[in-house]
């Protein structure tokens, strides 16, 4: 399979679902689902494989059990590449278009302790600011969830405390509606994101499952 970009009809999928997001509106599109969002994710990921690895592609159907909101169907698709302890690359699209993102979506309490203790270290903790900044300098966003304050047995005035305030850190990229998405040069983007920020993804995956040793 080679990827030849997202068609305007994966657009338009999402973008009616969003109006409609009924089984009936599901069930009469769900050929342009499959031919027009499933099968070019399938050939992106498939094409990003053999340097990052297998994807997982997301289901579209969501899991309403304990939700408010009853709708039945996922208004994106995303598909994700795991490299460590709930760390690894991320894509997604979607009527707004397509974005990307690396790093932490979430981590156990082990993982993200021991990802603390790597950014409280100066040597460690000041390698990951650089990469964090070097991203953010090159057009990546810093997001992710954040305490409101100070992790406890972390001092306030630490240099690096508003990194060890996140409890997920994620750098996004997000193409919005490019005319890029809808052609083969999309898949030469995101290898060249994910090449990118590869050094922050590693270092994400080495600490998450490492001890760290305190001073």
């Amino acid at each position: 399979m080679t990827f030849t970009g997202f068609p305007e009809e994966a657009l338009d999928f999402y973008d009616d679902l969003e109006l409609d997001n009924t089984k009936s509106y599901w069930t009469a599109h769900k050929g342009v689902y499959e031919t027009s969002v499933k099968a070019p994710m399938l050939e992106l990921t498939g094409a990003l494989e053999e340097e990052f690895g297998p994807a997982k592609i997301f289901r579209p159907y969501r899991d309403v059990r304990f939700a408010k909101d009853k709708t039945p169907y996922k208004t994106h698709q995303g598909a994700y590449v795991a490299s460590g302890s709930g760390s690894g690359w991320y894509v997604q699209i979607s009527a707004a278009g397509l974005y990307t993102a690396v790093g932490y979506h979430e981590a156990s309490s082990e993982a993200l302790a021991a990802i603390r203790r790597a950014i409280a270290e100066d040597g460690s903790g000041e390698d990951l600011s650089g990469l964090v900044a070097g991203l953010e300098r090159k057009g990546w966003t810093r997001g992710g969830e954040t305490l409101k304050t100070r992790p406890q047995g972390y001092p306030a005035d630490h240099p690096r405390i508003e990194l060890l305030r996140h409890k997920s850190l994620v750098l996004h990229k997000n193409y919005g509606v490019d005319d890029v998405i809808h052609t083969p040069k999309l898949l030469t983007r995101i290898r060249s994101d994910w090449r990118t920020a590869r050094p922050f993804v590693d270092w994400v995956g080495t600490h998450s499952q490492s001890e760290v040793r305190t001073a």
